[in-house]
């Protein structure tokens, strides 16, 4: 196998783990928050040289503040209230 196929098996890798994360972090935010935790921790422990303490200062998930700005959503209060939950979809037949 040459290196050039390797270099490309590589960065085709890399973007298909990419993303996967990233659809993850769509559809599953929870688990991957936990995931993130969990590699952070592993990063954090005391016997880790200063560079994977900084990595997993780094990836360690923000935590919710409280605040409405933080999008964590458990009071269901954030947002406006005005606006309706269901909205009406009408079709009109197409113009001649």
């Amino acid at each position: 196998m040459s290196a050039n196929l390797l270099l490309q098996y590589a960065v085709i890798a890399l973007l298909v783990a990419a993303s996967l994360w990233t659809a993850l972090r769509k559809l599953a935010p929870k688990t991957t928050a936990r995931m993130q935790a969990a590699i952070a921790a592993l990063l954090l422990r005391p016997q880790r040289g200063a560079f994977a303490q900084r990595v997993g200062r780094w990836l360690q998930p923000k935590g919710a503040t409280g605040d409405c700005g933080d999008g964590c959503g458990t009071c269901g209060t954030c947002g406006p209230s005005d606006v309706p939950a269901e909205k009406t979809v009408t079709f009109h037949p197409p113009r001649r």
